[in-house]
């Protein structure tokens, strides 16, 4: 059962980056301003690079973890005796939920910024930069995640629908497209899209150090942490609008980004 729903998850993963990467492609929100070719590959290495690292050390002692929990019925869901559809629901809200402060808690805490800023370094946006992340992060996130699953108590079924909807929802707004006028209102109500993310990942910290939602985009508005940006016409940004306003020109130096988060640096976060 875990390898189908890993088998999906994977199919969930190569699906939702063909489906942004075309659409992207097709009818691109903003211009591009640098090789696409550079920016694919050198994400696809860091994607790579995270995936053996994942499965060698981190894979199967997380997926036996989830199976313990449940099999011991410890967490709120299992105390709580929620099965079936109700359990998944609440689980994806819930997790959801885990995931909006563990993102927050990466703006907030100096530590845990020194990892996350090597996502926010990428000085465009597409969907490509949903796989930058820093392997010190995923270590840390994954840690922060069994956490999630002891106080929950998910079922391994309600964990991997999690995990692929978290990836696929990071495809969507990361990805360089825009939905109409008369969608992106009560669509960003709900749910996280390209629009609202792309303020997160604005150079401007008042905007950078917000909207930390990655599912659900309620969570912002519910605990104060929404800010609108009012994008320029024609929903244009400069060329330095996207990213970290220090060392752009490392955005894509892999030894750079592999060694930033130990730099001394990165004691604590920058507010400008």
């Amino acid at each position: 059962m875990e390898l189908d729903l890993d088998t999906g998850r994977l199919f969930v993963f190569l699906g939702g980056l063909f489906i942004f990467l075309s659409l992207e492609s097709i009818v691109p929100k903003r211009q591009w301003l640098r090789s696409r070719t550079r920016r694919l590959r050198f994400h696809l290495v860091l994607a790579l690079l995270n995936t053996v690292l994942v499965r060698t050390f981190l894979y199967v002692p997380f997926l036996l973890w989830v199976v313990y929990v449940e099999q011991q019925g410890w967490g709120i869901s299992r105390w709580l005796g929620l099965n079936d559809w109700l359990e998944l629901g609440l689980s994806l809200l819930i997790l959801d939920l885990f995931d909006y402060f563990w993102h927050r808690a990466n703006h907030s805490f100096g530590f845990l910024w020194r990892f996350h800023k090597a996502h926010h370094s990428d000085t465009e946006m597409d969907v490509s930069t949903a796989l930058r992340f820093h392997p010190g992060e995923l270590i840390l996130s994954s840690i922060a995640k069994a956490i999630w699953v002891l106080i929950w108590g998910p079922t391994a079924i309600a964990w991997f629908v999690f995990e692929a909807l978290i990836s696929l929802c990071a495809q969507f707004h990361h990805s360089n497209i825009d939905l109409p006028d008369f969608l992106e209102k009560p669509v960003a109500k709900i749910i996280v899209t390209p629009r609202f993310h792309t303020s997160h990942h604005i150079v401007e910290r008042r905007y950078g150090h917000a909207n930390f939602s990655t599912i659900f985009s309620f969570w912002d508005n519910l605990f104060g942490s929404y800010c609108q940006f009012n994008f320029p016409p024609h929903r244009e940004l400069a060329t330095d609008a996207i990213g970290l306003p220090e060392k752009r020109e490392l955005a894509f130096s892999l030894r750079a980004w592999v060694t930033e988060p130990f730099s001394r640096r990165n004691l604590r976060i920058e507010d400008d």
